[in-house]
């Protein structure tokens, strides 16, 4: 800036819309910065920067840079493999803290497995195998150090929903099992490619404020669910809605009940919620809500062994298949009609997976504080669902009980994972057969308290407070997913989260900013109230990029402040506004949509004698407005760097006019 004299120091001191400070600004005015035009860039340089931006955010090859070819080799081979990079460094004090996490979440795991396959309508082998295999992938391909990998209750539950639309597992068991494994290796397929191609942020455009609601609404449909195991029920709608089940529960009080099975039910899952209540109030106490569901499933089968409960009509597992997994991509369908069926279902489930998965990946990284690349978690989860599509496994992710669990156990590594997996494929190999008289009323109180704390009332209340629209979303999807079916109420939760996006890109928030007395800051009146308007002078902020979808609607908005504050102003009996600023620095980018709109409103304030007046546009922004002609169709000198330069010279110019 140049320098100005003592007087005009003087007068930057007072409000601008004092008339003697005006004069003295005319007489001796103060020196504007224009502003700077960005040089040209050429064209694939431009493409370059934005596609590294968009897809290369994090910079993945900055560790390649100035290495050999053989160092680049290995880091490359690193980069798939991350067990090989972690894996220098281990050592058996890690194993120790790998070796305990990995046996707690395998005695969570096992009898968790056996309920959330039934949920996916399938026999109980299979998700032990989801634990057996899908693991040692991710252990080899994976980044985190904490997330346990397996079958989770949301995934499990809208898999068999989605497939038993499509196929009876009853009445068709084996072509239900096979589009099972199709929609895995299409799952695994779809996490795979996102990750590949760096489309990650893809998972971001279904909201947290969504995905809250449709977890609370899933935790209930899924307990509402277990209803059927845990009362003794033989017949139950296939349904999943609440007024279906409820009808189902309560047609079935007199005749369909059975009072053994609702005892050791009921009693195991008051045991089961008592444990979780002690580990939460005791942290020191983390394995105990860890290892209870075995402990129940111990002790709820030695008591039907010895009492024969089963002759009194408690339902019990029966049959697991001994042996580790069987192959299964002769089974997966890539020909015929339900070709298309499992990729539909296999992505929107995959999907689902993928999202709890990274959110689990990023929360413990956070509390580690290391950092977790979310397209190599995408690579890694795809490729173990397409191995485990290939060995008779359905859709693996990453589950948020045993990842707690895990991590409170002391996990350091991945590791963990593996011991998990050897002791699943111990159970598979040597002790299924005890399992035969497991009741099923205990898998399905395992189940509903496991999926009790997928219900957030805090996190619920919390987004109430924050954001009402965010809200909605998650009570939508809540509703949706309890009163109709879950595909609706993630419907609901995708087209609510983008619904909000589309508001939000449709209609930009516009501020009228007033001065802020003692300084030459301008700001929102409605958050600063002590603001003042400049006398013939409105000044309005756009809180947005403007495009083709909000540009009308931006010049229709600041039209409407335009006539809203004439008419104070002829009430009031105050100077009429000569000119209208538009602050432009939260404007990130303009299209010509944009500027056309630009060119109306600049049209119509003519016709009002009013001057458009642009403030600290952008370089993007001020490098289309030069490029389309723009600037110099309003006259370079009414574009400023500040809002205070541009009030400055209209005030000094309304004072020229009254002289």
């Amino acid at each position: 800036m140049a320098s100005v004299s003592h007087s005009n120091d003087d007068a930057n001191e007072m409000d601008i819309g004092s008339q003697s400070s005006s004069h003295r600004q005319t007489n001796n005015m103060q020196y504007v910065h224009k502003v700077g035009v960005p040089p040209k860039q050429n064209l694939f340089k431009e493409f370059t920067t934005t596609f590294k931006e968009t897809f290369l955010a994090d910079d993945p090859l900055r560790p390649f840079k100035d290495q050999p070819k053989h160092r680049m080799f290995i880091l490359g081979i690193q980069t798939i493999f991350p067990i090989l990079d972690w894996g220098r460094s281990y050592n058996f004090a890690k194993f120790k803290g790998d070796i305990l996490a990995g046996l707690t979440i395998a005695s969570l795991c096992i009898p968790q497995d056996i309920g959330y396959a039934k949920l996916a309508n399938l026999d109980p082998q299979y998700g032990l195998y989801s634990s057996f295999v899908p693991p040692l992938i991710y252990a080899i391909m994976g980044s985190s150090r904490d997330i346990a990998i397996g079958p989770v209750a949301v995934v499990s539950l809208l898999l068999g929903t989605l497939l038993q639309n499509e196929i009876d597992p009853l009445k068709n068991a084996a072509e239900y099992r096979r589009l099972a494994f199709t929609a895995t290796f299409f799952a695994g397929i779809t996490q795979a490619t996102l990750g590949v191609l760096r489309l990650g942020f893809l998972i971001d455009f279904l909201s947290h404020a969504a995905v809250v609601g449709f977890m609370g609404g899933a935790a209930i449909t899924i307990g509402l669910q277990q209803l059927k195991g845990l009362l003794g029920i033989k017949t139950f709608t296939k349904k999943t809605d609440i007024i279906s089940v409820m009808r189902s529960v309560w047609g079935a009080v007199h005749h369909g009940w059975n009072w053994q099975t609702t005892v050791i039910g009921v009693s195991f899952l008051c045991f089961l919620l008592f444990s979780k209540y002690l580990g939460k109030m005791q942290r020191k106490l983390f394995w105990v809500p860890a290892i209870a569901p075995l402990i129940s499933v111990v002790l709820s089968t030695f008591f039907v062994f010895l009492t024969h409960a089963e002759k009194q009509g408690v339902q019990i597992v029966n049959h697991i298949a001994k042996g580790i997994n069987p192959p299964s991509a002769h089974k997966i369908f890539f020909t015929g009609p339900y070709l298309l069926k499992g990729f539909k279902i296999g992505a929107v489930a995959g999907m689902i997976g993928l999202t709890e998965a990274v959110a689990i990946g990023r929360t413990f990284a956070a509390m580690k504080d290391y950092q977790l690349d979310g397209n190599k978690e995408m690579v890694a989860l795809g490729a173990m669902n397409i191995v485990g599509s290939l060995t008779s496994c359905y859709i693996a992710t990453g589950s948020f009980s045993r990842s707690a669990v895990n991590y409170m156990a002391g996990c350091q590594t991945a590791v963990a994972n593996i011991v998990m997996s050897v002791v699943v494929f111990l159970t598979l190999e040597f002790i299924t057969a005890l399992f035969k008289y497991t009741p099923n009323a205990i898998l399905a109180a395992i189940i509903i308290s496991a999926v009790v704390g997928l219900i957030d009332f805090q996190a619920a209340i919390l987004i109430w407070k924050i954001d009402k629209f965010d809200f909605i979303a998650c009570m939508g999807a809540f509703f949706g997913v309890v009163f109709s079916s879950v595909e609706i109420g993630l419907l609901i939760a995708v087209s609510i989260s983008f619904a909000k996006i589309l508001l939000q890109v449709t209609r930009p928030r516009i501020a009228v900013l007033g001065k802020i007395p003692r300084t030459n800051l301008y700001r929102n009146i409605l958050q600063y109230p002590e603001a003042t308007k400049v006398s013939g002078v409105l000044t309005v902020r756009v809180d947005s990029a403007i495009y083709f979808s909000n540009s009308n609607y931006v010049k229709e908005r600041i039209l409407r402040w335009l006539m809203d504050e004439e008419e104070k102003v002829k009430a009031a009996c105050l100077p009429r506004i000569q000119f209208l600023i538009v602050e432009m620095s939260p404007v990130t980018d303009i299209d010509t949509s944009g500027i056309h709109a630009f060119e109306e409103l600049h049209r119509s304030l003519q016709k009002k004698g009013v001057q458009l007046v642009l403030a600290n546009p952008g370089p993007v922004v001020i490098d289309k407005l030069h490029a389309s002609n723009f600037a110099y169709l309003i006259g370079e000198d009414k574009i400023f760097l500040t809002v205070a330069d541009a009030v400055s010279s209209c005030s000094s110019k309304m004072v020229e006019e009254e002289v």
